[in-house]
């Protein structure tokens, strides 16, 4: 105490301890390391909808199914989850989970080495084959012989669902495994065996193979038919477009919390920032960041989950590569942008630079982000990197006049604040606590399966 009067006494100017007593500090509004720029949010069109669901109307498509099958291991044991089997197009709306039951125990384990073969050209197709884990290499054989890359399939695909047809054939490919892979196998002796016990799926069956029959585009579409070239007075072809009986509808989702601020602090500690402005502005921040992680992760909506599998695509070694990114982007017309988390655009650069590659920035709504073929990849946290370092890049065609991937909002909400989003005043609590609902609702939907595409597992090591 000595020592600090006799420092006050031997001082010739006020110190800046006392004098902050008398000073206004200069600060800053609430700070939030939370928020993102949220480009997807940014980037989609957003179509206001009434009723709070939106009906996506398409034309018939035969080819349904034919998705990512799910697996269950314990220990070292793999199993296909029975209902999981319906992903394969001709098993598609199958449900007796009897039958499926007996068929997902019929199938046999292998675990392959990088190097195994796992089909070969030319020899009978006779199993059909379930990838648990790795990735397998498609080859057939080109034009003048030599031997052409046709693909590459990796965790939830499958080969050989012609096995389930009443002319399987021949393998048309060979196909080798170029990781360490865990594969399931079920031969068709033990599919007609279970055939012959299930009256129903034999009907199953049947019914697939006169859908099969039916004239389809290359889309999988039923077939509008024309006739071009002809000249004379010929007969010309009756057609109609016919429609799917059960189109998707969306659903707004929301997220929504309660905000809470004490009348003390709203009437004495307003100055010089709003304090129940501030909370606000920060609550908000939250559920918009809470949305684009839904529109990127829901299982019913979300954009990862909602990808067609004939636009799924799997890297060829593992990193993303040009290649990689020009066969994604070959998928579809008029990509408007890649979305990928910032690590992954990390190992986009790094693989372009070992090839002494440098795409170019591009000016997006005001901005320079990097390109691809002068496509705009914009960054998105919300994008899972998983346990094993791997993530995925989306490909996005967007727009109702281009039949792309939209947003789905309702507007015009009761105090509305933003669109979509409004702020309600939901009274003082006998504790004097003022409480306002917060509210958001939003959805996305992709109007063709070609709008959306994805490379899938990419390694960012």
């Amino acid at each position: 105490m000595t020592e600090t009067l006799d420092s006050r006494q031997s001082a010739q100017s006020l110190g800046t301890a006392a004098a902050r007593n008398l000073a206004t500090t200069t600060k800053t509004a609430p700070q939030m390391q939370g928020i993102s720029p949220r480009w997807l949010l940014r980037a989609l069109p957003w179509e206001d909808i009434q009723g709070g669901t939106y009906r996506v109307n398409r034309r018939l498509t035969y080819t349904v199914g034919d998705g990512c099958i799910e697996f269950v291991r314990t220990g070292a044991q793999v199993r296909v989850i029975p209902a999981e089997l319906g992903e394969v197009a001709a098993l598609r709306g199958f449900d007796d989970s009897e039958v499926l039951s007996t068929l997902a125990n019929r199938f046999t384990q292998h675990d392959l080495s990088a190097g195994d073969l796992v089909v070969e050209s030319g020899r009978a197709a006779d199993q059909l084959v379930l990838i648990a884990h790795g990735r397998v290499d498609k080859t057939g054989a080109g034009k003048y012989g030599d031997q052409t890359a046709l693909g590459t399939l990796a965790d939830g695909d499958h080969l050989g669902e012609q096995v389930l047809t009443d002319q399987p054939g021949t393998w048309p490919y060979t196909a080798r495994a170029s990781t360490r892979c865990t594969v399931l196998t079920l031969s068709i002796q033990d599919f007609h065996a279970v055939v012959d016990q299930s009256p129903a799926l034999r009907a199953h069956l049947r019914g697939f193979r006169e859908r099969g029959a039916q004239a389809q585009n290359k889309h999988g579409e039923a077939a509008i038919e024309l006739s071009a070239g002809h000249t004379g007075e010929p007969t010309l072809p009756g057609t109609f477009v016919d429609y799917e009986e059960f189109p998707r509808e969306y659903e707004l989702s929301l997220a929504q919390t309660v905000l809470r601020v004490h009348s003390r602090v709203a009437d004495l500690y307003n100055e010089p920032m709003n304090q129940t402005e501030q909370q606000l502005r920060l609550t908000i921040e939250a559920l918009r960041e809470r949305q684009e992680h839904e529109i990127v992760n829901n299982r019913d909506f979300g954009l990862l989950h909602n990808v067609d599998p004939k636009q799924r695509v799997h890297p060829r070694t593992g990193p993303p590569t040009p290649e990689d990114m020009d066969e994604l982007l070959a998928r579809r017309r008029k990509t408007r942008f890649f979305l990928a988390h910032p690590r992954t655009i990390a190992a986009i650069r790094r693989q372009c630079t070992a090839r002494r590659l440098y795409p170019p920035t591009v000016d997006y709504q005001g901005h320079q982000v990097q390109s691809w073929r002068g496509v705009p990849i914009l960054p998105c946290d919300k994008i899972p990197i998983t346990g094993h370092n791997t993530s995925s890049v989306l490909a996005l065609r967007t727009g109702v006049d281009d039949d792309g991937v939209i947003g789905l909002r309702q507007v015009g909400l009761a105090e509305e604040r933003e669109p979509g989003l409004s702020v309600r005043f939901m009274g003082i609590s006998e504790k004097a606590i003022i409480s306002y609902l917060v509210s958001t609702y939003y959805s996305a939907a992709v109007l063709v399966p070609s709008a959306l595409g994805v490379l899938d597992d990419v390694q960012l090591g």
